[in-house]
């Protein structure tokens, strides 16, 4: 069963909420509400979102604020934001939005498409990131094991390393495939990088199941870091 991506909707005022579940449910991910960012922090701490879309103007911290501080966390300053503003100061107040972290900016009101097609994106980069750690976990027990099979596993070793393999190969193309669309569609940089980011971490732990392969050498290979 395919877990579902978690988005983190901040606004202090629940119509706005509630529109944002109405645009997003198509997705089919679980959304998770915040009214300040305050709140948002909180629940940062102990979920993991695919992408955060926050408010601008809230009263207390401001979103700018609660960027600024999920950016300073390790565990979060990864996670995508986009901000939404009901207000338009020029472009010193958009600079101000990407200065805080932001990977984009969006003016209300908002083309409901425009931002389900954006705020998907962010989601499937999540979801192959998720499907990568997965494999990379399952690769280190094997080599923790000293090639033994993976407990709660009834293949040998070398029946792992094909499931592995495979495994690895579907999240290849999948990861091939996005990034050809995001070309196609000249997304916004940030998606692009992160992609470039994902298929980088791809090939290193392609390299490190190939390095288990009998024939390829001795020794434990080094893993990708997860970062």
């Amino acid at each position: 069963m395919v877990q579902k991506a978690k988005i983190l909707l901040v606004d202090d005022r629940p119509e706005n909420l509630l529109a944002l579940e109405a645009i997003l449910s198509a997705l089919d991910q679980t959304l998770v509400r915040a009214s300040s960012g305050e709140e948002a922090l909180k629940a940062l701490l102990t979920d993991d979102f695919a992408v955060i879309l926050l408010d601008v103007q809230m009263p207390g911290m401001d979103g700018f604020e609660t960027a600024a501080h999920i950016k300073r966390r390790e565990r979060t300053r990864d996670i995508p934001i986009i901000f939404l503003t009901a207000i338009n100061h020029g472009p010193h107040h958009t600079f101000r939005g990407y200065a805080a972290g932001a990977v984009d900016y969006i003016s209300k009101p908002f083309d409901p498409w425009v931002l389900r097609a954006k705020v998907s994106v962010f989601v499937e980069l999540y979801m192959k990131n998720c499907q990568l750690r997965e494999q990379a976990a399952l690769l280190r027990l094997q080599l923790e094991g000293g090639g033994k099979p993976v407990a709660g596993a009834a293949k040998e070793p070398a029946g792992l390393l094909a499931e592995l393999s495979a495994r690895l190969a579907a999240v290849e193309e999948q990861a091939e495939a996005l990034s050809k669309q995001l070309d196609d569609e000249s997304a916004d940089a940030a998606a692009v990088a992160t992609a470039a980011h994902l298929e980088r971490k791809l090939t290193g732990l392609r390299r490190a199941l190939d390095a288990l392969e009998p024939g390829t050498g001795s020794g434990a290979p080094s893993l990708p870091s997860q970062n």
